[in-house]
């Protein structure tokens, strides 16, 4: 497998969605509002990471930063991994983010991306392996590939396994 030094660190800002294969390291920080989603194909061992700022779809198809928005993003994302050969049968999800943290008592734009995500999962019959959404805190997320393994943190907490490759976790 070749030793961490040896992978590419590849960064997914607000509103970018990336995949790789064994030797990629997905890593996004910063995660307020926005939703982060990993995608990871076990049998293929590839995944992607979309950074979704906003819940829907983009109206005006002719912008180039449509991945901002949810549908649009994970139709991305699942055709960055379709092009590596990847089945959506195979392809397991974690979530990361949502929260509302200006702590604004009707600031709903986390829930809404969490419920745009989730429902456009559903509709494709892919199951959310685990999540790490919702209250207060920033959160950010980091996905090796290599080890199917997706790591969080939530605040200035230290950071943690959410989802594995073969575990037994909701």
């Amino acid at each position: 497998m070749g030793n961490d030094q040896d992978k590419i660190m590849q960064y997914v800002n607000t509103g970018e969605v990336n995949s790789g294969g064994a030797n990629t390291i997905l890593n996004s920080g910063a995660i307020g509002s926005c939703l982060v989603i990993t995608a990871y194909d076990p049998v293929m061992n590839v995944g992607a990471m979309a950074h979704v700022m906003l819940p829907g779809s983009f109206r005006f198809k002719n912008q180039s930063q449509t991945t901002m928005y949810a549908a649009d993003a994970v139709e991305e994302m699942l055709s960055q991994l379709n092009k590596i050969g990847t089945e959506i049968e195979n392809i397991e999800i974690c979530l990361v983010g949502g929260a509302n943290v200006l702590k604004r008592e009707n600031d709903s734009i986390g829930k809404d991306n969490l419920d745009s995500v989730e429902k456009l999962l559903s509709q494709k019959q892919i199951k959310i392996k685990a999540r790490s959404v919702g209250g207060f805190e920033r959160r950010t997320a980091l996905f090796d590939i290599a080890k199917g393994c997706i790591y969080f943190t939530v605040g200035d907490q230290k950071q943690k396994i959410l989802w594995q490759t073969g575990s037994k976790q909701k």
